[in-house]
């Protein structure tokens, strides 16, 4: 009877792991952005649409953008259309939080803490935030139709987990880029990573101009 128990309790553990090993094997896409000069460029926003957006997944999670030092942070970030977002303020002092942008326009009035209620992002498109109060608070919420998209690190990589392989439009979009976001077909294989590079021009930045989400008293 042991040896009979333990071939089945060895069965099921077997069976168990498969779901892992799955996802381990999965397809996706690894992504090196740099910009024209050669450099890895960070925040970049990376999304896979399949051939035709058939069938898409709606796995949409709710985000947080804090605000935390006289900043937005993070200063860009990428949601799914339909997400929820919140702005928690932890600062000493109040902010007064908005967009004016066609995808998303919203204010939100001098306040501390948690906000009310978090806003919804139903429309695709980039919104840029800022604060009535403090000029320089600056930051970007890219929102997707797509669920699969990634954003690079500071080494100016981004990994974007898919389900299966198959043609994939891959679109780059940085939110001091010169032009329309990058776009490129990319064949994914059916296990591991294939990989992907991008280049993007970049507009100059006046040296008297602080970088987007500096904070200001």
């Amino acid at each position: 009877m042991n040896t009979i128990f333990r071939s089945i309790t060895l069965a099921a553990v077997s069976l168990a792991a498969l779901p892992l090993a799955s996802a381990a094997g999965a397809a996706a896409i690894a992504v090196q952005v740099h910009d024209s000069s050669g450099k890895p460029l960070a925040d970049v926003v990376v999304t896979a649409a399949p051939d035709g957006n058939a069938g898409l997944p709606q796995p949409v999670k709710p985000a947080e953008i804090e605000q935390r030092g006289l900043k937005f942070l993070p200063l860009v970030t990428v949601i799914q259309t339909g997400s929820q977002v919140s702005f928690p303020n932890f600062d000493k002092v109040k902010h007064h939080i908005y967009s004016f942008s066609p995808a998303k326009k919203f204010d939100q009035k001098l306040y501390s803490g948690v906000a009310a209620s978090p806003q919804v992002f139903d429309k695709a498109g980039i919104v840029v935030l800022g604060c009535n109060i403090h000029d320089r608070m600056l930051a970007y919420i890219k929102v997707v139709d797509t669920p699969f998209f990634a954003k690079t690190d500071a080494a100016g990589v981004a990994r974007i987990e898919l389900p299966a392989a198959g043609k994939y439009t891959l679109t780059s979009w940085h939110f001091n880029m010169l032009g329309a976001p990058a776009e490129q077909s990319v064949a994914v294989k059916g296990e591991g990573a294939t990989a992907a590079s991008v280049k993007l021009a970049l507009k100059p930045m006046a040296p008297d101009v602080a970088a987007p989400g500096a904070g200001a008293p």
